[in-house]
């Protein structure tokens, strides 16, 4: 089925988030809710794609561009209501003639909604010669939910949200998840009516339902994963959806062939890409773009934003931002990898060591207790512990180059911008601030002073 256009309602503040931040703008694994609905909606790819902001727009709308620079935005004045949100993009759309057709409608709070549950609502709607058709789930707890109600044919009557509700009908277990389809047609005769005569003065989207049902077929088709059209209004549904998700993300992976020993400490974000006999040990993040080459260990205690882990690689209790790790490598502990660095094969970033934008040759080590930053490194080098790479002079970021084959002794600062041949041993608490040839031996020589039978000044 053709779909004419897309709305989706990011209008909203979320006050029970109770946050700075717009609902739609928060995260469930790696990506906003907006970002995650958009993606959903985009792939039934609709004529137009529209989303509703209100409120902090700006931020919103920017937001949503980034996703998606082909949205069209619509901005809702301040007349409260899922309903005003959609008489307000339909106004727009038809001012464009773009409001013919069929018409999806899609709340931006469900993290979870996928393609192929709307894709199954699209069909349904089509085979079934609704004019009207809202998705709906089972709940063993409905409550929150706006209830849906049928007549003795299986027809939607009405929708009843819950503070507008009776006894009964807060009985019922099928709920509506606000997201619908429409006949154009239909969906703009039945908001042209709509009031704000309710407890909480809004304008329902809810309503045109039962409007519709006056003119054509209005029926329903349930979600069959009901985690896939689940809403957050709070963090405290947010951290049970994110759980929900994020087991059955540790559960595919194991049944590709990745070891994870606690996947309720072992969160990953639905980009990440392991590969077969990796492992991933507890208290792991694994995040962004993410890849995990076949046998590398992960863990425990690790985060990697971003980054890119060879085969056989390990990495333990480290920090690895947007950098990656060669075959066989090993990482940590209490390792910080900042952006930029690529580490060659069966390299070693050990215990305190932190890296920014370094190129390390394979074989080459970085022990522990050094800071290396702008720096290149050849390859089967042995960096001394207490290694400090001086890469800043208040103005410039300055490179250090050292060469392959080079050992340097403990302690030693290496004032950028500065050229270390291949072949070059330094000597400890050496402070190199000159370009050192191919096979020399340097040092730098501190006289040393002692003071005998000296006191402090508090002791005196």
């Amino acid at each position: 089925m053709t779909l004419s256009a897309a709305i989706i309602l990011a209008a909203g503040e979320g006050t029970r988030m109770r946050s700075a931040t717009p609902k739609v703008l928060h995260t469930l694994a790696g990506k906003t809710f907006l970002e995650r609905v958009m993606a959903s909606v985009a792939g039934l790819d609709p004529e137009t794609l529209a989303v509703v902001v209100h409120y902090q727009a700006d931020r919103v709308a920017e937001a949503a561009r980034s996703y998606n620079e082909s949205v069209e935005i619509v901005n809702q004045d301040d007349l409260p209501g899922t309903g005003r949100a959609v008489q307000c993009a339909m106004n727009q759309l038809a001012a464009e003639g773009k409001a013919d057709g069929t018409v999806l409608i899609a709340a931006s709070d469900m993290p979870l909604l996928d393609t192929k549950t709307l894709s199954g609502l699209l069909d349904y709607h089509r085979t079934s010669g609704n004019d009207a058709t809202v998705l709906t789930t089972v709940l063993d707890d409905p409550t929150g939910y706006g209830r849906i109600i049928r007549d003795s044919d299986g027809s939607v009557l009405r929708i009843v949200e819950q503070k507008d509700a009776n006894s009964s009908e807060l009985a019922v277990r099928e709920v509506n998840t606000s997201v619908y389809v429409f006949d154009a047609k239909v969906l703009a005769a039945a908001i042209a009516g709509l009031d704000s005569q309710n407890a909480q003065g809004e304008f329902y989207l809810t309503d045109a339902l039962e409007t519709a049902r006056h003119t054509g077929r209005v029926g329903a088709w349930a979600a069959p994963d009901p985690l896939s059209v689940e809403g957050v209004n709070d963090r405290v549904q947010l951290a049970a959806l994110a759980a929900a998700h994020n087991r059955r993300v540790c559960e595919y992976w194991m049944r590709q062939g990745v070891t994870i020993l606690d996947p309720s400490t072992t969160w990953i974000d639905d980009d990440v890409r392991i590969e077969r006999d990796a492992q991933i040990l507890p208290g792991s993040f694994l995040q962004g773009t993410t890849t995990i080459g076949e046998g590398a260990v992960v863990g425990p205690y690790t985060t990697l934003i971003d980054a890119r882990i060879d085969a056989e690689a390990h990495v333990e209790r480290s920090r690895v931002q947007e950098s990656h790790v060669g075959r066989a490598a090993n990482i940590g502990p209490w390792t910080y990898m900042r952006p930029g660095n690529e580490l060659g094969e069966e390299t070693k970033a050990g215990a305190f060591v932190e890296m920014k934008k370094a190129h390390i040759g394979n074989g080459t080590k970085v022990p522990h207790l050094s800071y290396i930053g702008d720096a290149q490194l050849g390859e089967h080098t042995n960096i001394g512990g207490g290694t400090i790479t001086a890469n800043y002079d208040g103005v410039h970021k300055n490179r250090t180059k050292i060469g392959s084959n080079v050992h340097v002794g403990a302690g030693n600062m290496f004032v950028a911008p500065v050229e270390v041949g291949d072949g070059v041993t330094t000597g400890a608490g050496s402070v190199v601030r000159h370009d050192v040839p191919d096979d020399t031996m340097v040092y730098s020589e501190n006289t040393q002073h002692n003071i005998e039978g000296w006191k402090p000044a508090w002791e005196r």
